[in-house]
């Protein structure tokens, strides 16, 4: 659990920065060279390559040397443990949502039946 934690805290750690989730979604098309990743960015290539090394330790990017070339690509998987903890988020907002509707219902009705007179008070000169 504590592994699946700090795994989690990585990926969240990745995609927190601008530059790391723009890179993350220019390979949702497809892989891409480092240099072809990198060409938008207005860094030095050292500087690059750290976002690179983030996303990679967090495992939401593959990399493989050829000659020359580093190629990356998405690794979808990674985002599955996110998912899955906000899949759990939204169930637990959703019951809270839920009690809490129910509770203003309630408050609502309570404050109808007060705000009626009550059937067993008499009026006033009808004594």
């Amino acid at each position: 659990m504590a592994n699946q934690l700090n795994r989690l805290d990585q990926i969240f750690a990745a995609l927190a920065d601008p530059t790391r989730r723009a890179i993350v979604m220019r390979l949702c098309a497809g892989e891409a060279s480092v240099g072809e990743l990198a060409d938008p960015f207005d860094m030095a290539l050292p500087s690059f390559m750290k976002h690179i090394h983030v996303l990679e330790v967090s495992g939401l990017v593959e990399s493989e040397k050829s000659g020359r070339v580093r190629t990356c690509r998405l690794s979808p998987d990674a985002l599955v443990g996110a998912e899955d903890w906000f899949q759990q988020q939204r169930a637990i907002w959703e019951a809270r949502l839920d009690r809490f509707e129910a509770y203003v219902m309630k408050l609502k009705k309570e404050r109808a039946a007060a705000k009626r007179p009550s059937r067993t008070t008499k009026k006033k000169g009808s004594e």
